[in-house]
């Protein structure tokens, strides 16, 4: 199973229409509203890495206001 967080920036006054939506697909774990550089912060887990970037991409930046994502994978050392 791979864990990650994704970093979300949205366009002005939408972090909790997209936290809303994010929070609806299969896959998320968590999702916050933050301040700072960043406006959402989602866990996410799938099966395998490419799960994962299908999930971002096919899914995630397709919601309406998201101008911006970055993609940290959790390490286990």
């Amino acid at each position: 199973m791979v864990h990650a967080y994704i970093l979300i920036q949205t366009s002005v006054g939408k972090s909790v229409d997209v936290s809303a939506a994010i929070g609806e697909i299969q896959g998320v774990t968590r999702v916050d509203a933050v301040t700072g550089p960043y406006d959402v912060i989602a866990m996410v887990e799938a099966n395998t890495v490419d799960e994962l970037g299908k999930l971002v991409l096919s899914q995630i930046q397709l919601i309406p206001n998201i101008t911006r994502t970055l993609t940290c994978p959790i390490i286990h050392l």
